[in-house]
């Protein structure tokens, strides 16, 4: 891509209002077919439920092909870290990588827009995530 680069600090200024959030998405992709991740995967799932109760993780889940029918082993987690070491730290530990079953790739990404509805209903304590 041709043209001008634009800093972080110049994102930040001309989104200035917006929500700021920082956040790191770690690309996670297979290294050796799906058995190895088969085999890490209720280990992986018990390390993702603990960072989403020590409220580091934001939100996870697969990717599924293009066709939207099969899955192939790749996945995304949104991170809450305090910078891209951090972030590292983190991914380092989920057991899908430290297997080997699994590589990653890490993005700091700034969320700026959005919107989270979520329903609660009273009467049967049911909810839902919109």
């Amino acid at each position: 891509m041709a043209g001008p680069t634009i800093s972080k600090a110049d994102v930040l200024e001309k989104s200035k209002g917006t929500l700021q959030k920082q956040f790191y998405v770690v690309f996670t992709t297979p290294t050796n077919g799906l058995e190895p991740i088969l085999e890490n995967l209720k280990e992986h799932l018990e390390f993702q439920h603990s960072l989403e109760a020590r409220g580091i993780m934001f939100a996870a889940g697969p990717f599924w092909d293009d066709t939207d029918q099969e899955w192939h082993g790749e996945g995304m987690v949104i991170i809450r870290a305090g910078s891209m070491d951090e972030a590292r730290e983190i991914a380092d530990t989920d057991p899908m990588h430290s297997s080997g079953a699994r590589t990653y790739k890490i993005r700091p990404w700034l969320m700026n827009e959005g919107t989270v509805t979520i329903k609660v209903n009273f009467s049967d304590g049911t909810r839902e995530v919109m």
